[in-house]
């Protein structure tokens, strides 16, 4: 479905589970889990089918956020990380959803780590998935160079220094491979629908300067950090950074997986499945 959560900003949303199921003679109540993907310039189907798993526990909203996949376009320069962060917001008093656990993978977790700050009270809970405070360059360029010679290490620095479809085309072959230790599900790059010009933007723009970590300390909800321990993009090292700048009675976990690379349940799913159903539960 297409939800209006603005005069002319329509999201694309899927959900998936019942919110109220039947116990005893009343009906309960489920928690919400709002998942944000990652990108920017991706859309929500990165979650699939993995996350279906937890419909036990909770209602899962699926969308893609705001001019991304299957939402309506937007101007290039309205997918700021404020704006974004503010979507969770309206996306959920338009659904009357109230205290969501948040899920933000990647860029994802940029954009929840701003919801953090500007609407603390907002979620029950927040896990921050394979995610950065920071540009964080140099580390980037070491750890895909460690993972993929010096091939790699120059595509990192050529794309994240000058965002464009050429330096893009070289990371793509150099460097994409690299996020995941295990091969990616044979059919996904099929399901997403991928706009590169709102990654260039990003990067061109908010990217460089950005430190997210002051913001969080406002925050006041249970917060799970998780990193791959083989994570190029968005090393251990930064959601280490994360976690120390989070108040320490919020912090409810900082799971480091081995052998892991981008987004835990990609590469190890058993463990991964562990970790978010404690914290969910």
């Amino acid at each position: 479905m297409h939800i209006e959560i603005q005069p002319g900003v329509r999201l694309f949303v899927d959900i998936e589970g019942l919110g109220h199921v039947p116990d005893g003679r009343s009906l309960r109540e489920k928690p919400t889990l709002v998942l944000i993907h990652g990108g920017p310039g991706f859309d929500h189907t990165a979650f699939r089918p993995f996350f279906s798993r937890f419909a036990d526990l909770c209602q899962i909203v699926y969308f893609d956020q705001r001019g991304h996949g299957r939402s309506s376009a937007r101007p290039l320069g309205e997918c700021r990380l404020d704006t974004l962060a503010d979507d969770v917001v309206r996306l959920c008093d338009v659904l009357g959803i109230v205290k969501p656990i948040v899920l933000g993978q990647s860029f994802g977790g940029f954009v929840a780590q701003r919801y953090l700050a500007r609407h603390p009270a907002h979620p029950r809970k927040v896990v921050l998935s394979s995610t950065s405070h920071h540009f964080g360059l140099d580390r980037k360029v070491h750890h895909f160079g460690r993972l993929g010679g010096p091939e790699a290490a120059a595509a990192t620095r050529e794309f994240w220094e000058r965002p464009g479809p050429d330096t893009w085309a070289a990371y793509e072959r150099h460097c994409r491979h690299l996020y995941n230790t295990q091969p990616k599900h044979p059919d996904a790059g099929g399901w997403m629908q991928f706009n590169p010009e709102i990654l260039f933007e990003h990067t061109r723009t908010e990217l460089p300067g950005m430190d997210l970590r002051p913001g969080l300390a406002r925050v006041q909800c249970p917060v799970l950090v998780m990193a791959g321990e083989e994570d190029p993009v968005t090393p251990p090292e930064d959601a280490a950074e994360i976690v120390a700048a989070l108040p320490p009675q919020w912090v409810a976990g900082f799971e480091r997986f081995p052998g892991v690379g981008h987004g835990a349940w990609r590469d190890d799913p058993v463990a991964a499945e562990r970790v978010l159903r404690a914290f969910l539960a």
